[in-house]
C-alpha cells in the first residue's frame, strides 16, 4: 500500500498522542483513592510517561527510516490499545503504572506524522502542511482534561482508558484503511552510520534547538504563572485556567497565519519572525514592570500571547527544517528532535517552578522566559545563516 495517509488521519494521530498525556489527569485523586496508594505515586504516571516517551521517539524514529512508516504506526496503535486496557483492568498501583508506560507508543502519532510530511512535500510545504496539523491539535489539551473530568464523573477513571483503547482501535482500523508508505528507499548504511550523520549535522542541531526552546517557553509559562497567580493577584482556580489557555490562543493564530505563510516566506524567515514576536511582546512586559509599575495579570498574559502566536509562526518551519536536515533520516530526525523537546521542556518546567516558588513575580518569570526566547531567536538565526 503506497497512497500517503489523508491530513484528517495525521491530525488524529497527532491529536491522540497530546491527549493521552493529560485526559485523565482530573481523576488523578480518585485513581489514587481506588488503588489505595498516594498522589505523589499516580502522579508517576505523567512524570514516568514523558520520560518513556522521550525515549520512546529516539527508538520509533529509527525504526520508521529502517522498516517503513506504515509498520512502525500500526505496531505502536496495536500495542497502545492493549495498554490502555491493561491500565483500564488494573487492580492495583503496579499495574497501573505498569501497563500506563507502554501506552507512550503513542508517541508515533507525532513522530512518524513529521516523517510522513517530510516525504510528500518539499520543505516550505511541508511547514504549511504542519501549520494546519499542530493549529488543530493545539485544541486536545484544552478539550482533553475537560472529556476527561466529564468521563470520571459519569463513569468513572477506568472508562477514560476505555476510552483510550476505543479511539486508538478506531484509528488502528482507519490507518489500516488509509496509511500507505511513503519512505522512499530504506537506507543503505548501518544505523551508527545514519546517527552519526545526523547528530553531526549543524542544521539540525539549529532547527532542534529552536523547536526545544520556543516549547520551552511554553512550558515555563504553564509552570510558573500559577504560583503567581495565586500569590500576586489571587486569582482562583477558573480564571487561572483562562490565562493559561490564553497561550493557546496565540499559537492556533499563529499557526494559521504559518499555513498561508510558510511556503512564500521560507522556513527561517517564518522561524524569525516568530522568534521576534515572542521577544518582543516579553521584553515589552519586562520593561513596563521595571519602568512604569507592577504587571496586572492582564498584563502578563498579554505579554505571553506573544510566545503562543510566536510559537505557531516558528514551529512548523523548525519542524520541517529539522526533519528535512539530513536527508533520508526524517524518521530518525523527528524522534531526536521530539526527545530533546521533553527533555528540554522538563528542566525548563522545574527550573522555573524552583524560581517562581522562590520570587513568585511576575519579573522572575518574564525574565527566565525572556531568557529562552533569546535563546531560541540565536537557534533560528543560526539556521538562517547556514540556509
Amino acid at each position: 500500500m503506497r497512497s500517503p495517509p489523508r491530513l484528517i488521519t495525521l491530525i488524529l494521530l497527532t491529536g491522540l498522542s497530546t491527549v493521552s498525556l493529560n485526559m485523565f489527569v482530573p481523576a488523578l485523586p480518585a485513581i489514587a483513592a481506588e488503588l489505595g496508594t498516594s498522589y505523589a505515586t499516580v502522579s508517576l504516571a505523567i512524570a514516568g510517561y514523558l520520560a518513556v516517551t522521550a525515549v520512546a521517539q529516539v527508538v520509533m524514529g529509527p525504526l520508521a527510516d529502517r522498516f517503513g512508516r506504515r509498520p512502525v504506526m500500526l505496531g505502536a496503535l496495536a500495542l497502545y490499545v492493549l495498554a490502555s486496557a491493561g491500565v483500564a483492568l488494573a487492580g492495583n498501583v503496579g499495574g497501573f503504572l505498569g501497563w500506563r508506560m507502554p501506552m507512550a507508543a503513542i508517541t508515533a502519532g507525532w513522530v512518524v506524522t513529521l516523517a510522513v510530511v517530510r516525504d510528500t512535500a518539499a520543505p516550505g510545504r511541508a511547514a504549511a502542511i504542519m501549520s494546519t496539523i499542530t493549529g488543530a491539535m493545539a485544541l486536545a489539551p484544552l478539550i482533553g482534561p475537560l472529556l476527561g473530568g466529564v468521563v470520571a464523573q459519569v463513569l468513572g477513571w477506568r472508562a477514560i482508558f476505555g476510552l483510550y483503547a476505543a479511539l486508538g482501535t478506531a484509528l488502528l482500523l482507519l490507518c489500516w484503511h488509509d496509511f500507505g508508505e511513503t519512505r522512499q528507499a530504506a537506507p543503505r548504511e548501518p544505523l551508527w552510520h545514519s546517527a552519526r550523520r545526523l547528530l553531526g549535522d549543524r542544521g539540525f542541531w539549529a532547527f532542534a534547538s529552536c523547536t526545544a526552546l520556543s516549547t520551552g517557553c511554553f512550558y515555563g509559562y504553564i509552570a510558573g504563572f500559577p504560583a503567581i497567580s495565586e500569590a500576586r493577584f489571587g486569582l482562583g482556580e477558573a480564571a487561572t485556567g483562562v490565562a493559561l489557555g490564553a497561550i493557546t490562543g496565540g499559537f492556533m493564530a499563529g499557526a494559521f497565519l504559518s499555513a498561508r505563510w510558510a511556503e512564500r516566506l521560507g522556513l527561517t524567515r517564518m522561524m524569525l519572525a516568530g522568534r521576534i514576536c515572542a521577544v518582543t511582546g516579553l521584553a515589552g512586559g519586562l520593561l513596563w514592570a521595571l519602568a512604569i509599575g507592577p504587571l496586572s495579570a492582564t498584563g502578563v498574559v498579554a505579554s505571553v500571547l506573544f510566545i503562543g502566536l510566536g510559537n505557531g509562526l516558528t514551529m512548523p518551519s523548525a519542524n520541517a527544517g529539522a526533519t528535512a536536515a539530513v536527508e533520508g533520516l526524517a524518521g530518525s530526525a523527528s524522534g531526536l528532535l521530539g526527545a530533546l523537546t521533553v527533555a528540554v521542556g522538563a528542566v525548563v518546567t522545574a527550573g522555573i517552578g524552583a524560581l517562581v516558588a522562590a520570587s513568585p513575580t511576575p519579573v522572575a518569570l518574564l525574565s527566565a522566559l525572556l531568557a529562552l526566547a533569546i535563546g531560541a531567536l540565536w537557534a533560528a538565526w543560526a539556521a538562517h545563516r547556514q540556509g
